[in-house]
């Protein structure tokens, strides 16, 4: 039986190149309907509303992620028994912290001893923290502050 992080991982593989209408607003279908699962009725950074409107979708209303748009915000505030100690796998969240309150967030595809394989949302090719679209991402592990997982 596959656990919640896993059946969030393919909702959210089922949204890879969903992108912000127009380009660069932080707006548009489907980007508002993911703020709109944290309640924000307006254009922000999207990356956790994405990862939060994904376990939406399977959580059966019983979703276990803090209901914010904020990266550092759900790192602060989730339960302890979510962080992951040891290795991280297919289905965690990766919380990065670019100081100043400014982090990036999406769900881990697949694990090696350098990098982490993710499906980002509010990112683009060049891996930025504020891009416009839904997409795969090799990101260092060396940069993840931390990963939270929900079985």
């Amino acid at each position: 039986m596959p656990t919640l992080s896993e059946k969030a991982l393919k909702v959210a593989i089922s949204q890879l190149g969903q992108h912000e209408n127009p380009l660069g607003s932080n707006w548009g279908v489907p980007v508002k309907n993911y703020l709109k699962s944290v309640g924000l009725n307006f254009p922000a950074s999207w990356c956790l509303a994405f990862l939060y409107w994904c376990f939406d979708q399977v959580s059966e209303g019983n979703n276990p992620l803090v209901k914010t748009g904020g990266v550092l915000n759900l790192w602060n505030k989730a339960d302890k028994k979510y962080r992951v100690v040891g290795e991280p796998k297919a289905g965690d969240i990766f919380i990065m912290d670019y100081g100043k309150g400014l982090g990036h967030t999406g769900i881990i595809e697949k694990v090696d001893k350098t990098f982490i394989y993710t499906i980002d949302g509010n990112t683009n090719d060049s891996g930025s923290r504020e891009g416009i679209e839904v997409c795969r991402k090799q990101r260092p592990r060396a940069k993840v502050k931390g990963y939270l997982r929900y079985v």
